[in-house]
């Protein structure tokens, strides 16, 4: 009686907070799950449609986000290469839903995330029913040999822990991706998001803070942690989504860096001229 009673709340629950176009789109996406209704590494196709569906709202309603080129997302197997902004991994998120809800056909995206992530204990499991995974050498090329989209940022927390007054600059790449797609056989898809940077503007970084609480950097912005817990809430600035043309290189994935860099320099460059393009066209931070 009491499993009858909460597989009926359940239901409901599920009805009222389910996009139907999300259910659709997420079950259009093909998987290989076991019994348990999971892949091996950890998504749940079921979980990801919750989630996914709280943030749509955020997607369609606070940052409005537009793309442009998702046409040139690949039916098989890719790596997404983009810039990395915003201290949270919002324009991570923003790229899948993208590409979960606009790409066709519709694709699950697995971004790779810092090793630190599993450290915490309840963000780690909701992480990898979302389809994220830790970004090892094994893991990636089971992915690619999956036909699976990864999501790589190669500036790392560079990219992510700027301060607002380095803005739009791009880091310093790393070249594991490059090395990665040679390997494999992977078309590389170069992605500029524009509007993350200003969604947590950060002033400061605590260093101190940040490594007592053993994070990669602990930003200092105009609401956070002054209003506390509100002081999470991002700025509601508008989100560009620029994807270029597939890339496919040819060579020695055991090349000398100074020869893998000069394919890496390629990618950004590609990246930093559509950030450009971007930041051009837009006509405030909020449209």
């Amino acid at each position: 009686m009491a499993e009858t009673i909460k597989e009926t709340i359940r239901s409901r629950l599920r009805d009222f907070v389910v996009d139907p176009e999300v259910d659709k789109k997420i079950n259009e996406i093909p998987n290989r799950l076991s019994e348990s209704g999971y892949d091996p590494w950890g998504f749940s196709p079921e979980f990801a449609k919750w989630t996914l569906s709280v943030v749509k709202l955020i997607y369609d309603k606070w940052f409005r986000v537009e793309t442009q080129g998702i046409e040139n997302i690949p039916k098989g197997r890719a790596l997404l290469v983009s810039n990395h902004s915003g201290q949270l991994p919002l324009d991570g998120v923003m790229i899948g839903v993208a590409l979960a809800l606009h790409a066709k056909p519709p694709r699950a995206t697995r971004a790779l995330i810092e090793k630190w992530f599993p450290t915490l204990p309840v963000v780690s499991n909701f992480l990898a029913r979302n389809g994220q995974v830790v970004g090892t050498p094994t893991n990636c090329i089971k992915l690619l040999e999956n036909d699976e989209i990864i999501l790589v940022f190669p500036e790392g927390i560079g990219g992510s822990g700027k301060l607002i007054w380095k803005r739009y600059q791009l880091q310093k790449f790393g070249m594991g991706f490059m090395r990665l797609a040679l390997r494999t056989r992977t078309p590389i898809v170069p992605v500029a998001v524009v509007g993350a940077e200003e969604t947590y503007p950060s002033l400061v970084n605590a260093k101190f803070i940040a490594r007592m609480a053993e994070f990669p950097y602990f930003p200092i912005t105009p609401t956070f942690p002054f209003f506390g817990p509100l002081g999470v809430i991002p700025f509601p600035t508008k989100i560009r989504i620029y994807f270029d043309e597939p890339i496919l290189f040819e060579g020695d994935p055991d090349e000398p860096d100074a020869k893998i860099d000069e394919k890496v320099q390629i990618v950004r460059s590609a990246i930093s001229r559509m950030v450009q393009l971007g930041l051009e066209m837009r006509q405030g931070l909020f449209r």
